[in-house]
């Protein structure tokens, strides 16, 4: 994912700074792997950006979208609106599983099964006349 950040506003009433951004991806990118990405690009704690929106723009690979990053995580639970936490906590538990390695796992080793044991029947004996 390429995540560049379009504009970046302080805004010391909120004590939060309002990004816009734009995503290069071939689908729409999750709220967590966004949230994810703004919080190491601008050196913050997860807890701290919310995504407000993402839009994928039609017939591009490109979303755009905006988030919030406060300077304090408890002023975003007084701020941000309900649902704009519910989302962002939601993705939060559902963080994307860390994608799996080239390793080739090892096949398991089958031992091979015993052979049924066939108890053969005593051969009948001629019987003299």
């Amino acid at each position: 994912m390429n995540l560049d950040l379009t504009s970046v506003k302080k805004n010391p009433l909120f004590n939060r700074q309002e990004v816009e951004f734009k995503v290069e991806q071939a689908v729409t990118p999750t709220r967590s792997a966004v949230r994810i990405d703004l919080a190491v690009a601008l050196r913050v704690e997860l807890n701290q950006v919310y995504v407000r929106e993402i839009l994928t723009l039609s017939g591009t690979r490109t979303s755009v979208g905006k988030a919030h990053i406060y300077d304090d995580a408890a002023q975003a639970l007084i701020v941000e609106p309900k649902h704009i936490i519910e989302r962002n906590q939601k993705a939060a538990q559902r963080a994307p599983e860390p994608e799996p390695t080239a390793e080739p796992e090892p096949e398991p080793t089958a031992e091979p099964e015993p052979e049924p044991k066939v108890e053969e029947a005593p051969a009948e004996e001629p019987v003299e006349e």
